[in-house]
């Protein structure tokens, strides 16, 4: 049986969920599960709403992808054209803030 073809596209993250899970939202403004690869976890790349990332996605379940790359600030992407006319600062839940207490 031929392994089937993954489609990769960017997308934003949404929302962070328990269990290295995420939402994630592709260009086209579908919402997808995503989960992190083996990769991220093992060199422990943190990923926070709003990162832009590369998932992978079979063709037989568009619901779900596997995030494979975190992109950069310099990196090309698609949302960065479409998001050039939001005026500047920061997120809130970026930066050297104040740590929480638990």
């Amino acid at each position: 049986m031929p392994e089937e073809q993954l489609i990769e596209v960017e997308g934003r993250i949404v929302q962070v969920l328990p269990g290295t899970m995420f939402r994630v939202e592709l260009p086209n403004k579908h919402v997808v599960l995503g989960r992190i690869s083996g990769k991220l976890r093992k060199n422990f790349i943190k990923i926070i709403a709003g990162d832009l990332v590369k998932v992978e996605m079979s063709p037989s379940d568009i619901t779900q992808g596997r995030i494979t790359y975190r992109l950069r600030n310099n990196e090309p992407s698609v949302f960065r054209a479409a998001s050039a006319s939001r005026p500047a600062g920061g997120g809130a839940n970026r930066g050297g803030g104040a740590r929480r207490r638990r």
